[in-house]
């Protein structure tokens, strides 16, 4: 009896793992030769041309060695890669640029001080006086909005049924495309009705962030809501746990890791917005310590102020905007360390 085994598989080549570092040296090199015989080669061109020239070359040596197949694998991984890279550019030169501007005039002084007295392009004072401004602004918005955008998106995911459901998804649709200066124009005309033209208060700049903090909050917390599985909304039902209770401590307790990234981005759109607050706040040189009466300067508002008047000004505005980033990053790690705490074992 003769038996016949089926054919050897032959096993595609592989190139060597110091192949791409060596296409890529090889395309920037390409590339700057090309650029400098066309026109002036610049780091940003060269960076273009070579990455181009890596990814064509990458999946015609991969597919020359390696198959189509691992040559597919390396075209979809470069892409990637490229478009990750692209994505970062902006944000770590931004990082990069606040840091190395703003730290030049940054000190204890600049921290504690406010603009009292301060004219011209004297070097003293600082953003005490903004700093407390956007805590109050941004704090009484975030009361007003984080528990009204939870309640809400609780009412659209677990009661919300029929027309108000659909009004309410409808409205909360629209309100997160509203632009910031017509959430000032808002708060601006409510209060002139309500108190007068002449009022000025961080309330009335709380109410404006609230416009565009809310729908953030009720669209994110909805979608995290929606995560959860329905097994442990029905083990709850099983056991007798009336629905309120089910959403207070299983539903809500499970999401709350996403919760409170959502929270922290519904802040962080809202803490930098300088239109509305030009209108309802407006700015003073000194600190102002009543939320509900009188003008009150805050951060964005003051960098733009300074930035406007040139000079020693444009350090104090670099100064705030680093002064704002450092806030927005303590903020974020209050929020890691608030949802690591409550959320449940094995959920971060």
């Amino acid at each position: 009896m003769t038996i016949t085994t089926a054919p050897t598989l032959q096993r595609a080549g592989r190139l060597p793992r110091w192949a791409p570092w060596a296409i890529l040296a090889g395309a920037f090199a390409v590339a700057f030769l090309f650029l400098g015989v066309t026109s002036e080669p610049t780091i940003a061109s060269v960076a273009l041309v070579g990455g181009i020239l890596f990814v064509g070359a990458t999946w015609a040596a991969s597919r020359a060695v390696e198959g189509p197949r691992r040559a597919k694998d390396r075209l979809a991984t470069s892409l990637v890669t490229g478009a990750f890279i692209l994505a970062m550019i902006p944000l770590v030169s931004l990082v990069w640029i606040v840091l190395a501007e703003g730290a030049s005039l940054m000190s204890w002084d600049f921290l504690t001080t406010d603009m009292t007295g301060i004219f011209g392009d004297m070097r003293e004072g600082g953003a005490l006086h903004a700093i407390i401004g956007t805590l109050w602004v941004t704090g009484i918005a975030s009361l007003i909005s984080i528990p009204l955008g939870i309640f809400t998106a609780i009412y659209l995911v677990e009661y919300g049924k029929g027309r108000l459901a659909r009004a309410i998804t409808i409205l909360v649709d629209v309100m997160t495309g509203i632009p910031s200066i017509v959430a000032g124009l808002f708060a601006f005309a409510f209060f002139t009705i309500i108190v007068g033209p002449a009022y000025r208060s961080a309330f009335m700049g709380a109410i404006a962030l609230a416009v565009l903090m809310t729908p953030v909050v009720v669209r994110s917390v909805e979608e995290m809501l929606r995560l959860v599985p329905n097994e442990l909304r029905e083990a709850s039902y099983a056991l007798g746990v009336p629905k309120w209770l089910t959403v207070v401590k299983v539903v809500l307790r499970t999401a709350i890791a996403g919760i409170t990234t959502g929270v922290m981005i519904a802040i962080a759109r809202v803490i930098g917005e300088t239109a509305p607050l030009l209108m309802t706040t407006g700015i003073i040189a000194t600190t102002n310590n009543d939320p509900f009466e009188g003008r009150m300067a805050t951060l964005p508002v003051f960098a733009y102020r300074q930035y406007a008047q040139g000079g020693v000004g444009v350090e104090r505005a670099w100064a705030a905007a680093l002064t704002l980033v450092a806030i927005v990053m303590l903020l974020n790690l209050v929020a890691r360390l608030v949802s690591r705490y409550f959320s449940p074992k094995g959920i971060s």
